[in-house]
């Protein structure tokens, strides 16, 4: 059990007895990402949040969404349990249009869900049980944990992340290959914390692994948390969600999608993402059977999602000026991206501080630092050089989508000072030893 489990239900002393298996296991993060970036909130510079700003630190938000938020009355009626059924329709269409490998494909309407958190557990909770196991890569987004573990009781195997550079395809292979019948397998590109997205070679390797262990018995839910999707700043990169190849196939492989408004569109606080099924041979009666298992979990946890934020995104959707807001929002992130680049190239001494990790997309990059404690190296930060950085699984996030493309420079060279200061007194402590 979670040491933070631990010591709640130690709190509750004799109230703990009223607690189910799962009450006993669950806990607040409090160290985790949001606990981090609680300690970082008042730093100079602050790389720890998953959210996007614009140069001069306002939240970057389309107009497209701001624009509707003098809405109809209609806005104010429930949702229903499925979401709007014009949204649902719209974000269909938007799926083919952004993963062209989707024509001609059987999949489900999409059900809306409160984002792409609750997705994940309306996964969890139609698909895990105890004595399952998660497949996830090593480096991976804490609250798979709290989701598939400690709420549902399911196990979590991980696998190696990066093998030279590229995605351990061999590593998830055996995982998924490992004793056990069922499997379901995470994929989260581009990832939370190492912003890797699959390389189109990585891509058939991946694609490949999974139809090889399902052709060996296995029986496996591939789940592709989409969250951060487009957000892809190299070629040679899988550029659409590897959901169209799971789609169909192989019998013994059931996909799911998981992907929404929240990173795609700038609206964190909107909270509307979608969850969308695929197995190879399925009845449009089948899709059906899955969309409604989906919106009676909705409608068993919080009734129906909320009906202003599906007004938005349906006004947003349909604006003519949507798609060049949202080009230009992304060369913003894509700019930072390559400025780090550059001052990863211009600054080789830094090489002697820390491995930067494989990155290529998304909000983040990690770096692992050489020689010493990552948490240590975090909290130096904070407290000499009043700058924000998470760990995760012994990397050192750094959230380039917070941080404007002028500070980059002076974020990295905090980052290797404050590792450089640590490495020193190291070594007078073995000197002396």
């Amino acid at each position: 059990m979670n040491a933070l489990a631990t010591r709640l239900n130690k709190v509750l002393g004799e109230a703990a007895e009223f607690l189910s298996p799962a009450g006993r296991r669950m806990y607040f993060p409090y160290g985790g990402i949001l606990g981090q970036g609680a300690e970082a909130k008042a730093c100079d510079i602050n790389a720890t949040i998953g959210m996007a700003f614009e140069e001069d630190g306002s939240p970057l938000v389309m107009d497209s969404f701001k624009s509707g938020l003098n809405l109809d009355k209609k806005a104010f009626l429930y949702a229903g349990s499925f979401g709007l059924p014009k949204l649902r329709e719209i974000w269909r269409g938007m799926e083919f249009a952004k993963n062209p490998s989707l024509k001609g494909k059987t999949f489900s309407n999409p059900v809306v869900t409160n984002a792409l958190t609750h997705g994940i557990r309306i996964c969890a909770e139609l698909f895990a049980a105890p004595g399952d196991t998660l497949v996830c890569p090593d480096l991976y987004w804490d609250n798979y944990e709290l989701v598939f573990k400690e709420a549902v009781g399911c196990r979590i195997a991980h696998f190696n992340t990066f093998s030279r550079g590229a995605f351990d395809a061999a590593a998830m292979k055996k995982a998924l290959l490992a004793p056990g019948a069922k499997k379901l397998l995470i994929l989260n590109f581009p990832n939370n914390p190492t912003g890797y997205t699959a390389t189109l070679e990585d891509a058939k390797k991946i694609v490949s692994a999974v139809k090889a262990a399902a052709s060996k018995g296995k029986k496996i839910v591939v789940i592709c948390d989409d969250a951060y999707f487009g957000l892809v700043y190299e070629k040679g990169v899988h550029g659409e969600s590897l959901f169209a190849e799971f789609s169909c196939l192989h019998k013994n492989v059931l996909a799911v999608k998981l992907d929404g408004t929240t990173k795609e569109d700038y609206v964190w606080g909107l909270r509307v993402g979608f969850i969308t099924f695929a197995f190879k041979g399925a009845t449009a009666d089948q899709l059906k059977a899955l969309e409604a298992k989906a919106a009676g979990n909705v409608r068993s946890g919080v009734s129906n999602i909320n009906s202003i934020g599906q007004h938005l995104a349906i006004r947003a959707f349909g604006d003519p000026k949507y798609e060049a807001e949202k080009r230009e929002k992304f060369a913003v992130l894509k700019k930072r991206y390559h400025e780090i680049r550059v001052i990863l190239k211009t600054h080789p001494e830094y090489a002697k501080a820390f491995e930067a990790m494989p990155f290529n997309s998304g909000y983040f990059m990690c770096v692992k630092p050489i020689g010493v404690d990552a948490e240590k190296v975090r909290r130096h930060l904070i407290e000499k050089y009043s700058t924000g950085t998470i760990v995760l699984s012994g990397l050192i996030r750094l959230a380039f989508s917070t941080v404007p493309t002028a500070r980059l420079a002076a974020l990295f060279a905090n980052v290797a000072s404050a590792i450089t200061d640590l490495q020193k007194t190291r070594t007078r402590k073995e000197t002396k030893q």
